[in-house]
């Protein structure tokens, strides 16, 4: 066949194309002649193909039929710490798009015009969504060989071999933006190659662990109305049909890494998750006092981090997989849905991805690098929750396992010797009706309820229930207060018993069973969480000791000054059995 014939038939190929359907490149936006329905056309010229094709004297070695003059431009490709791909500068198809998407060369720059086609007053495309620019770095990447050794090495994107059509990839095995985009269709808005409705288009190669059963992939909720519209650059209405585009910008990103939404981490969650969308509100937890302050921490996280936190930080994402949570419920200590998907450090200070069980979460910057100091020093122990919960301690709370004790008198009917509990039984956010998880709270530490650290709490009291419940609401929750009122009373009585509480004696979290120098100890002097606030209680000036086993005492100082010097030391002796 001669070329003329050949360029005919293309040329006519391509004119069927333009006439076929209400959506064709006519009624869209790629029109730029100035019949065109868009707002940015030509002052005069009437033909539709001229600004891309044309049938004699095209670029060379550029196919079908170029008319547009290239960019020069050099580019800043894509990258993160997760990308297996080799992202290069543009090249194919995509090239041929950036002559009018990166605003570097005039929309009627053409190659069969020496004087090119006049858009009036307008030279490129105005500075918005579309005029992508030179920097790459927010947009999906392009131009990148994608083969079966990529797809093997992700993990997380289909074999080539799966991506069915409409997408597809290039001659060349390259991902383009003709793998997404069909410049001459607009049926589907944006000139996709497929609807991206529950983010079919993305899952097209995209295959990530979790998601068909994240709620994130299933919820139909939609946007009250109130604060910003979460779905700013999408038509869909409901969280289970923007999917990925919840969090994700295809195109001129707010955060380059990985494109998402919003520079700022946790903006791409509070965007739904400020009551407008998500039922709770987790965005009024984060303006309490004590609170995981992700607002403190930007462009630290890193998808690809250890699982010990080296580099103090929080964001939302170091807790909760986006493509992983869902309402899934479950009994301690085995992960809830909310905290499914995420790494973590086991009892032995090992990495595991995922987490089995919510501890090795928290263990993630509570272990062996702590993130935060204790609010209390103890007799023992230095702050890391690991060897504080281990099962071989002298006592515990049964977070990792059951606890020690064969005999707990106080627990309530619902808790038995034999009973798990979470970390966020304890630690979570304040208020009737709050959401699940240690977000904010009012409390120290980030508790559900009050504990009072205080050196001396009972001042104007003295020991009794209702103080008890006043000072310790969260103790309560799972012990009975007349219990514990009875037990304490019988053993200890005295001047002692009308100021101190349950911090003095008591550590919370657990004691990991090392035997100090404070003379006189045994293990069994530290059953049933008992490790001293040394503020309180600490060796005596004049022996040593802490604590006197043979002659059932503690000492404890009540009169000391404030530098820590001086003071009167008293010896207090329980009176009863079982200390």
């Amino acid at each position: 066949m001669k070329n003329s014939a050949k360029i005919f038939i293309a040329y006519s190929l391509l004119s069927l194309s333009l006439n076929a359907g209400a959506q064709s490149i006519i009624n869209s936006k790629h029109n730029l002649s100035a019949s065109g329905p868009g707002t940015i056309k030509a002052s005069s010229e009437t033909e539709v193909c001229v600004f891309c094709h044309t049938p004699h004297n095209a670029s060379k070695n550029i196919r079908p039929l170029w008319n547009k003059k290239v960019s020069a431009a050099t580019y800043t490709p894509y990258s993160s710490s997760s990308l297996n791909a080799i992202v290069g500068q543009p090249d194919g198809s995509s090239i041929l798009c950036l002559s009018c998407h990166d605003g570097t060369v005039a929309l009627g720059s053409v190659i069969s015009s020496s004087a090119g086609i006049s858009f009036g007053g307008l030279t490129t495309l105005p500075s918005r969504k579309t005029n992508l620019g030179t920097n790459l770095s927010d947009d999906h990447p392009i131009s990148f060989l994608y083969n079966a050794t990529l797809a093997t090495m992700n993990g997380q994107i289909k074999q080539p071999t799966s991506i069915t059509p409409p997408v597809s990839l290039d001659k060349d095995s390259k991902m383009q933006c003709t793998s997404c985009h069909d410049a001459h269709d607009n049926s589907y808005d944006k000139f996709l190659v497929t609807s991206n409705q529950g983010s079919a288009l993305c899952y097209s190669c995209h295959d990530k662990n979790y998601w068909s059963t994240s709620s994130h992939s299933t919820s139909n909720k939609t946007w009250n109305g109130g604060g910003t519209n979460p779905w700013f650059h999408s038509s869909y209405t409901t969280v289970a049909d923007n999917a990925c585009e919840n969090c994700h910008a295809p195109h001129t990103a707010g955060g380059s890494a990985r494109i998402m939404n919003y520079p700022h981490e946790e903006d791409n969650c509070i965007n739904c998750h400020n009551g407008n969308v998500a039922t709770k509100n987790i965005q009024a937890q984060l303006t309490k006092t004590y609170k995981h302050n992700v607002y403190g921490y930007t462009g630290i996280h890193d998808e690809k981090e250890a699982a010990l936190v080296n580099t103090k930080h929080v964001e939302c994402e170091d807790c909760h997989n986006p493509h992983a949570v869902n309402n899934t419920t479950a009994s301690a200590p085995d992960v809830k849905g909310f905290n499914q998907g995420v790494k973590g450090i086991d009892q032995n200070g090992n990495m595991i991805n995922p987490i089995q069980y919510e501890y090795q979460l928290c263990f993630r910057c509570h272990s062996d690098n702590p993130a935060v100091l204790p609010y209390t020093q103890r007799y023992r122990g230095v702050g890391n929750m690991r060897l504080n919960f281990a099962t071989t301690n002298v006592s515990y709370h049964p977070v990792e396992a059951a606890g020690q004790n064969s005999t707990v008198t106080s627990l309530l009917g619902t808790l038995s010797v034999t009973s798990k509990i979470y970390c966020s039984d304890c630690h979570g956010s304040d208020g009737a009706g709050a959401p699940a998880g240690p977000h904010g709270s009012s409390n120290l530490a980030i508790l559900k309820y009050a504990y009072d650290t205080a050196r001396f709490p009972m001042l104007g009291s003295g020991w009794n229930s209702g103080a008890l419940v006043s000072h310790w609401p969260l103790c309560f929750q799972c012990h009975n207060v007349s219990t514990v009122t009875t037990i304490h009373t019988s053993i200890h009585n005295g001047h002692f018993m009308k100021y101190t509480g349950c911090n003095t004696c008591h550590d919370p979290h657990g004691y990991d069973g090392s035997l100090g120098t404070g003379g006189g100890n045994v293990s069994s002097a530290f059953e049933r969480l008992v490790n001293f606030d040394t503020s309180v209680i600490r060796p005596n000036a004049t022996n040593g000791k802490m604590i006197d086993i043979p002659n059932r005492k503690c000492y404890f100082i009540c009169h000391q000054n404030p530098s820590g010097s001086g003071g009167v030391y008293h010896a207090h002796k329980a009176t009863g059995s079982g200390f």
